[in-house]
């Protein structure tokens, strides 16, 4: 339960300075949508600004792993070549790869190729081949802050299906961005996606979806892609999360691997898509942290 702060009380989020000169005024506005029957964030999704800089840090680094993947990737490389390079590169840049060893997953970063919707995993008989599209998922520790981004890649000579389907993916990360903004909903944000995608005669993945950032891997809230507008969690100045939605050409059904555990693909065999980005949410607006 949030505790009831005195207008001269050092605020809650760490700053320093009095309630009243820091979060009184943004804790007031929350609480009269919450009496209005909203789900609005608690304190503790709220970042601090120390927090903040310590994402945008964490971010730098997860761009950087990214931009130095874009530059080696290529037809005949296997996926476990992608994944020692990513390991490598965390390390030489001071950071720690957070999906290595997360619940049990045994790799530095996921690689899901073609009809694999998200989670698939690095292996030196995993070649890519001439006309795939792979996205690369990086997620990295800085300073014990968290960053996450992802990026899809068209391999050599790409079908122009394929293609589209790509562009389309990561069009749809702008048109939900331009939901991202303080006292609008992550339903703003998930209704904007979804209707783009099925305007383009795609599906979005509806059991999957983004999530909270920044303090641990995974927290709340919850982002998804199939939502309404007006729905879900009220959106404030300080909350960061990932936007990343799963497209598919066919239909919406996944099916996760029985043998790996994690790797998820789509029911029909045809072809998915993913981009990632971290999105701070500001009082203008929204800042991205990783891309």
């Amino acid at each position: 339960m949030n505790k009831k702060l005195d207008r001269n009380d050092p605020c809650w989020c760490g700053s320093g300075k009095k309630y009243k000169m820091c979060h009184s005024n943004l804790d007031e506005r929350i609480k009269s949508y919450k009496l209005q029957g909203c789900i609005v964030p608690s304190r503790n999704i709220i970042k601090s600004s120390t927090q903040i800089e310590g994402i945008r840090e964490s971010g730098k680094v997860n761009i950087a792993i990214l931009d130095y993947i874009t530059e080696h990737i290529q037809v005949g490389m296997s996926t476990e070549e992608i994944d020692w390079l990513i390991s490598n590169k965390t390390k030489e840049l001071g950071g720690i790869a957070a999906t290595l060893g997360f619940e049990g997953f045994p790799k530095s970063v996921c690689t899901s190729i073609n009809n694999e919707v998200c989670h698939g995993i690095p292996s030196d008989k995993v070649v890519l081949k001439d006309g795939d599209i792979v996205n690369v998922d990086v997620s990295t520790i800085v300073n014990g802050f968290y960053s996450d981004s992802s990026r899809m890649y068209c391999v050599g000579r790409v079908s122009n299906e394929r293609k589209r389907l790509v562009d389309v993916t990561r069009k749809a990360i702008d048109i939900g961005l331009e939901k991202a903004k303080a006292w609008n909903f992550l339903g703003d944000i998930g209704q904007a996606i979804n209707d783009f995608a099925r305007s383009n005669g795609y599906s979005v993945v509806e059991v999957i979806g983004g999530h909270g950032i920044g303090n641990e891997f995974h927290e709340e809230p919850y982002v998804s892609y199939v939502s309404k507008s007006g729905t879900e969690m009220l959106l404030v100045s300080g909350m960061v999360f990932t936007i990343e939605p799963m497209i598919n050409i066919g239909t919406a059904d996944v099916v996760i691997d029985e043998k790996s555990g994690w790797i998820i693909t789509t029911k029909d065999g045809k072809d998915s898509a993913q981009w990632e980005v971290t999105v701070l949410i500001t009082d203008s607006g929204y800042e991205i942290l990783a891309y």
